[in-house]
């Protein structure tokens, strides 16, 4: 006989999520959209602003958002497809215990965002909540089309913030207009969207290493990451770059297993390694040579 007081697990944290709890593709966009908006991303685009001119600026933002798009959109696909979370993609990509390493990079990083910020370590969670799309194509175009709308006006209005007020912060921009009140809307919003994306995220993560319910860990997130915010306030570029150098590794070997194997990607009981170290050396492979193609283009330019 069922047991109807049995509790559903809404989050779906060890399980693919089921065509019932799958979302339109109006309601993925608005999440999306809203996932992509948080006011770290403004400083990118003070930092453009500064010092290119008015096309290089329109250049750099498009193809910037077109590189963003393109990662997140394939992660969009791959958890959409699955419905799998980026845990459980991590699991059938790196083993059992070798998800441990992206699930504790990705965690980490976003207990960082809670604090900060960064699009790369927010895109590289897409699939924590593109696996509520209908399907793959639904997940992949919402990915996109919201990534690169959110990344332009992320990276517009802090050009307009630079112009006008010599700093990164639209919401200055805003008190300056006498608009106060709905500055203080929209920076609530603002927060809001991007932190609680960020402790979902990072519960998740600690939830598959530590094996314990999702609430628990999100609330441990969160003081983690209010305590380490002083910190990170004043090592923000540093943060950003740990973010660009170990997440895209991470996201890019969860697409290419997922093509190269999708029977382990689409089965309820898939064959899993202890750990996959040739995952686990490309991860690490790929963030040591992020600074050192960084340090060559910046000796060619000069």
């Amino acid at each position: 006989m069922k047991n109807d007081n049995t509790p559903v697990d809404i989050d779906f944290a060890e399980a693919a999520v089921p065509h019932y709890a799958r979302r339109g593709i109006v309601t993925m966009f608005l999440i999306m959209l809203g996932f992509t908006f948080f006011s770290a991303s403004m400083w990118v685009g003070k930092e453009l602003a500064d010092g290119l001119d008015f096309g290089g600026f329109i250049i750099s933002m498009i193809i910037g958002g077109l590189i963003l798009s393109l990662y997140t959109g394939l992660l969009g696909y791959v958890g959409a497809k699955t419905g799998l979370s980026l845990d459980l993609l991590s699991q059938r990509a790196f083993g059992e215990k070798g998800s441990y390493l992206p699930s504790a990079m990705t965690s980490f990083t976003q207990i960082g965002w809670f604090s900060v910020g960064s699009f790369v370590s927010g895109g590289t969670a897409t699939p924590n909540f593109a696996r509520f799309a209908k399907n793959g194509k639904s997940g992949a175009i919402t990915t996109v089309v919201a990534f690169f709308i959110g990344n332009s006006l992320m990276f517009f209005f802090g050009a307009v913030s630079s112009i006008f007020v010599g700093g990164n912060d639209i919401f200055e921009v805003m008190i300056r207009l006498n608009l106060f009140y709905l500055a203080v809307l929209v920076l609530g919003l603002n927060i809001w969207t991007t932190n609680d994306n960020a402790l979902y995220t990072a519960g998740l993560g600690l939830a598959n290493i530590f094996h314990q319910r999702k609430k628990p860990m999100v609330l441990l997130s969160g003081i983690i990451g209010t305590v380490a915010s002083v910190w990170l306030y004043y090592n923000f570029c540093g943060w950003l770059n740990i973010l660009n150098c170990t997440l895209p590794p991470v996201g890019m070997i969860l697409v290419l297993a997922y093509f190269m194997n999708k029977e382990d990607f689409e089965t309820d009981q898939p064959k899993l390694k202890t750990v996959d170290w040739f995952a686990v050396a490309g991860v690490i492979l790929g963030a040591r040579l992020h600074p050192l193609l960084h340090t060559r283009q910046l000796g060619l330019s000069n």
